[in-house]
């Protein structure tokens, strides 16, 4: 018995050495945070006391099923453009000409973020064509979606004639507002997760335990890494420090928007600011990145984004300031002024053709509706003279 004991507790210092825990961590560690594989529904929050079962599936339609990951981004996408189209009149960007330029950068972020995952991950799919379009379980890469939504909206937007620069302003802070949602569907498929931890926000599941054990070493990251992972231990959940940070990104750059933008670009380029330099410090914690070598292909291009983001938020503010009142936001020139007054007087014109249509159709009135009283009139006449015959 004092054997077995013995074994167990060398077995789960081991455990703790290939995690990178230190001894004190392990020590300060409680002996019930360390489980037996859980159910592959089952999430668990150890340190917070939180136990979960939750389904990857929401519910199904004619037999298909229905993933909360894709529930979660179309949910993104959706509140993206609610806060797009809210705020577009105030960035001087023509709605109707708009939409379309939206709607093909939501197809080009889709289609991006497939194919650069894909081809980063070229070996887990090749042969294998309808894995390729297999949305349902992941495999989006943040930033092949962002390359995709900028080279198809700009694209549309120059043919509908869009001002490029507001639009792409109006954009950013939508996209930290759709990243900060849609990394929710990471929780459901129990991924975007990274080593293991002892902070208070560490988490595990059965599908993450499944993975750590069977699909971890046989990994690129694994193999060119070497870093050990230990299943009985919690995790960083990176997609909830992903999330926050996004969602606190769109608060600062829709603020910064309303107050404080000085010249057009600004807020998209901020936006490239906050989320790399987020994603730059969650990547390292990961240990399903994409690699080539011994490099973090996100967390290079992370750092690369914060760089020139700074370099030309600091060289376009100074030639700004410059101008003085020489520069004009797009939304504060004639040009655009004149264009919402005449979108404004379309739409005027369009609301009282409505309404005189309405009106005429109410005023007419059925041909039923005016024979029904005369024959009842004429029967009314002809039953005197019944009577006095």
């Amino acid at each position: 018995m004092v054997a077995g004991r013995t074994a167990a507790a060398a077995g789960n210092a081991l455990h703790y050495e290939e995690s990178g825990l230190n001894r004190k961590e392990r020590d300060s560690a409680p002996e019930s945070r360390i489980k037996t594989m859980l159910e592959q529904n089952e999430i668990q929050f150890p340190h917070l006391g939180i136990d979960l079962h939750v389904d990857s599936t929401a519910f199904q339609i004619f037999g298909i099923d229905i993933q909360w990951y894709g529930l979660l981004i179309t949910c993104g996408l959706l509140l993206a453009m609610i806060y797009a189209f809210h705020n577009m009149r105030s960035y001087g960007i023509h709605p109707d000409r708009a939409i379309d330029a939206i709607i093909g950068g939501i197809i080009g972020a889709i289609v991006g973020a497939r194919a650069y995952y894909v081809i980063l991950e070229w070996d887990n799919y090749a042969g294998d064509w309808k894995r390729i379009f297999n949305l349902r379980q992941g495999g989006l890469a943040i930033y092949g979606g962002l390359i995709g939504a900028l080279v198809v909206g700009c694209i549309i937007a120059k043919i509908r004639k869009v001002r490029l620069l507001p639009l792409l302003d109006l954009c950013g802070a939508g996209f930290l507002l759709g990243q900060g949602i849609g990394r929710w569907g990471n929780f459901f498929n129990q991924e975007a997760f990274g080593c293991n931890t002892n902070s208070i926000f560490g988490m595990t599941g059965g599908t993450i335990q499944n993975w750590i054990t069977n699909v971890y070493p046989t990994t690129i990251f694994y193999q060119n890494f070497g870093k050990t992972m230990d299943a009985a231990t919690p995790v960083h959940p990176c997609f909830l420090y992903e999330s926050f940070w996004c969602l606190l990104g769109f608060v600062v750059l829709a603020i910064c928007g309303k107050k404080f933008r000085k010249f057009d670009g600004q807020i998209f380029i901020m936006y490239i600011g906050w989320y790399g330099l987020g994603r730059f410090f969650i990547e390292g914690l990961r240990v399903d990145s994409l690699v080539v070598g011994n490099m973090r292909i996100s967390q290079l291009v992370a750092g690369i984004c914060v760089v020139v983001s700074v370099i030309l938020l600091l060289v376009i503010g100074g030639r700004v300031r410059r101008m003085g009142s020489d520069y004009q936001l797009y939304c504060n020139t004639e040009a655009c002024k004149q264009m919402m007054a005449e979108l404004d007087a379309k739409r005027e014109a369009s609301g009282k053709k409505a309404a005189a249509s309405v009106a005429l159709d109410s005023a007419k009135e059925p041909e039923d509706e005016t024979s029904e009283p005369e024959e009842t009139s004429e029967a009314k006449t002809d039953a005197p003279e019944e009577n006095d015959k």
